[in-house]
């Protein structure tokens, strides 16, 4: 398959294949490096394994069979940890319950990359799994060997652009002493050693155009950045210092702010010497969780950081684009280092976005975007189980030309950018006090022997206890959300069927109430899943109004109970609106329910007893004539027994009215009428039909007498009938009711014509 490719290789661990090709510019051209550009597509996945490790064996082995020269071959491996055992290569399924995912490679004596998200294990546990992966990886490395041996191409030899000997000499006596001056200087800084070093270049330019020297210019640039490598590892080496004046193991000056954005969720400032980040964190609904579309894998992601690395952070002039590969790979790392520290779903159910924005770069800014990133979680009110810091190290070594073995080295705690750049390695490790959560390995020589990668594990450990200690002393545990603009969310169990009634068709009632909520200054979003409904909303307002919505009756009533309410109005459908709290006493008050009922106006007697409460006749029909409730006894009684009631008395939409108007009680308890059931309010309702006696006849309508006490009105309409009189019979149906909780009917006989 893809022969035209310089190697090409299908690999396959049971029914996950993958394809990895190889292909380089041709080696008849002179170039100071290898273009190369590999591709692996996976074929087929069974989805037990992740295809990532299958694909970087299967490169190694195109290169292999390649003509590409090259120093393989690699072997690369997985490691996970269940119940204290480690596991090699597991499966996808294993790895949900590993609190260790390694990835290594390595050649057959030295470390290559080591990639890790991990549950705070411990710098013991770590190095024992090490050295267990290495074994392992290098056993992949002999087929490829007797692969290469049987089908691979002869390599070809490519011409690099290399600087002579002497003209390299010249360069760096021109240049060397000026450029030691300016990094034994810890008085500078980032870009004043910058600018000083450009001057020499600068400097060196011009002597060597005085001299019309072509091939000095050419190699001009390279050159110098040799020359300044060669100075600072020479004064590490020798001397222990370096560039900033710090010592080999000291951490740069801290400093943190937790909190400094208060109308957000949760933000911070962290900085640690130049390098400075600032985080912001959003909290959502479930819902709102990241939808992967991946082979392998969960299919959402709750948790989210985004590394931004904008060009005014070093300076630069330039715009924002897409994100590259260098934002990805930083912003992966630091989401990893924060997932192992997060609260589990059921009790932290949020969507939770970090955006991490780098202020200022002078080295390792994803390390101190995971240090941003946690106090910004606590300031979030997120509880994490420990805070987590992070540092990068370094290391310098000087390398026997002859043999490629490593003769002498130092190791860096919380590496320079400068360092970075012209060191060795770049080894970032990230963590709590109890262990580590992420580790990711930037090698930039070859290899280098996993002793003294294991030997780096504890000045990281003592760099990150220290940077952890000022950042505990800025903020230690996750902020409490009473009196903070930040999200309410609350997780109600329902059976699916009740779901359905509250959602709607098409989801139609659950955007009404969202849309709602908009009119209390922030809206609210509700998930529904099997089983439950999970609300989400602004703030503690917002999410009592939502409730007011959707809470279940008996969370606050139960059949049979006598409650004292109070009637707070009515809706445009003529509903009433009744209140308990509105009947308890306040805080620092002596107002109580019986208090209230005495100051309200115009209240009916308690349900049962309505009929005593007449209205004169000669009573205007207007907001005088009010029908309006205060503090009442109500008898709470389900649903069943309101409908045997109705049924019994004859009430419903679909019985036929009587012709006879409804008579008082006096009259029917005194056997006069004593089939004609008596009207209350209680059973006046919407769409109650029934017959009723004009009282008045008003210029735009007719006052009724409803029975049972009640009053209420009719409104003429255009084109029919007004020519009624006093004491007529009509047969009127409830259509509504007004704000003052008058009925209002219409004629049923015109109704029908």
């Amino acid at each position: 398959m893809a022969r035209f490719a310089n190697g090409a290789v299908v690999l396959a661990m049971e029914e996950t294949r993958v394809l990895s090709t190889v292909a380089s510019a041709k080696g008849d051209s002179v170039r100071d490096f290898l273009p190369l550009t590999v591709i692996a597509s996976v074929l087929s996945s069974d989805g037990k394994q992740d295809p990532d490790v299958v694909a970087a064996n299967a490169t190694s082995a195109a290169l292999m069979l390649s003509d590409i020269p090259w120093g393989g071959p690699l072997g690369i491996i997985r490691i996970g940890r269940i119940s204290g055992q480690f596991i090699v290569n597991p499966s996808m399924d294993e790895l949900s319950l590993s609190d260790l995912n390694l990835v290594y490679a390595c050649t057959r004596d030295k470390t290559l990359m080591i990639d890790v998200l991990a549950r705070e294990i411990s710098e013991k546990d770590l190095e024992a799994a090490l050295r267990l992966a290495h074994p392992e990886a290098i056993k992949y490395l002999e087929p490829q060997i007797r692969l290469a041996a049987k089908a691979g191409k002869q390599k070809k030899e490519y011409k690099l652009s290399m600087v002579t000997e002497k003209k390299y000499d010249k360069i760096r006596s021109l240049s060397e002493a000026p450029i030691e001056a300016v990094f034994t200087d810890p008085t500078y800084g980032k870009f004043e050693r910058g600018e000083a070093l450009d001057r020499i270049t600068q400097d060196v330019k011009k002597e060597l155009e005085q001299e019309c020297d072509e091939e000095g210019l050419k190699f001009l640039s390279k050159t110098v950045d040799t020359v300044w490598k060669q100075v600072i590892r020479r004064r590490i080496i020798g001397e222990g210092r370096r560039v900033d004046g710090r010592c080999l193991d000291e951490v740069r000056p801290l400093y943190c702010e937790a909190g400094n954005l208060t109308i957000l969720h949760g933000s911070s400032l962290f900085s640690r010497g130049d390098t400075q980040v600032l985080c912001t964190v959003t909290l959502g609904a479930p819902g709102e969780a990241q939808h992967l579309d991946s082979l392998v894998g969960p299919p959402t992601k709750r948790f989210m950081l985004h590394y931004s690395f904008p060009p005014f952070c070093i300076n630069e002039v330039g715009k924002r684009v897409g994100l590259n590969r260098r934002e990805v790979g930083h912003g992966t790392l630091a989401e990893k280092a924060l997932l192992a520290v997060l609260p589990p779903e059921e009790d932290c159910p949020y969507a939770v976005r970090i955006n991490a924005e780098v202020m200022a770069s002078d080295g390792s800014t994803s390390m101190a975007s995971v240090c941003a990133g946690s106090m910004a979680l606590l300031d979030a009110g997120i509880p994490l189980r420990e805070h987590v810091a992070g540092l990068s190290v370094g290391l310098v070594s000087e390398v026997d030309p002859s043999t490629g073995e490593i003769t002498d080295y130092r190791i860096l705690t919380d590496s320079l950018g400068l360092e970075d750049h012209l060191g060795d390695m770049d080894f970032k490790i990230a963590g709590t006090q109890n262990g580590v959560t992420a580790i990711q390995l930037d090698i930039k020589p070859a290899v280098i022997p996993l002793d003294i990668i294991c030997e780096c594990l504890e000045p990281a450990l003592k760099g990150r206890l220290q940077i952890l200690d000022q950042m505990k002393r800025e903020i230690n545990v996750a902020r409490s959300q009473d009196g903070r603009n930040s999200p309410r969310i609350l997780t109600l169990k329902y059976s699916n069927d009740a779901i359905r009634r509250l959602i709607g068709p098409l989801g139609a009632l659950k955007r009404k109430i969202e849309g709602e909520t908009v009119s209390y200054a922030a809206s609210a979003r509700i998930s529904v899943s099997d089983g439950s409904l999970t609300l989400v909303a602004k703030n503690q307002l917002v999410l009592e109004k939502v409730m007011e919505k959707v809470s279940r009756v008996t969370d606050v009533v139960s059949v049979g109970p006598a409650l004292n309410l109070m009637c707070i109005g009515l809706d445009v459908r003529g509903n009433v609106n009744l209140s308990l709290k509105a009947t308890l006493p306040r805080p620092g008050s002596k107002t109580n329910a019986s208090v209230a009922a005495q100051e309200a106006p115009k209240v009916w007697d308690p349900i049962d007893n309505v009929h005593e409460k007449k209205y004169q006749d000669d009573k205007p029909l207007n907001t005088g004539a009010s029908l309006l409730l205060g503090t009442s006894g109500v008898f709470i009684r389900s649903a069943v027994e309101c409908e045997e009631e109705e049924k019994c008395a004859g009430l419903n939409k679909k019985s036929k009215p009587s012709s006879r108007s409804y008579k008082d009680e006096d009259e029917s308890t005194t056997g006069k009428a004593a089939a004609e059931p008596t009207l209350t309010a209680k059973k006046l309702k919407l769409g109650t039909e029934m017959t009723a006696k004009v009282h008045q006849v008003r210029a735009r309508g007719l006052v009724l007498d409803l029975g049972g006490g009640i009053r209420g009105m009719y409104r003429f309409e255009v084109g029919f009938r007004r020519d009624f009189e006093v004491g007529e019979e009509v047969k009127v149906k409830c259509s509504s009711f007004t704000a003052k909780g008058i009925p209002v009917v219409s004629l049923v006989e015109e109704e029908k014509s």
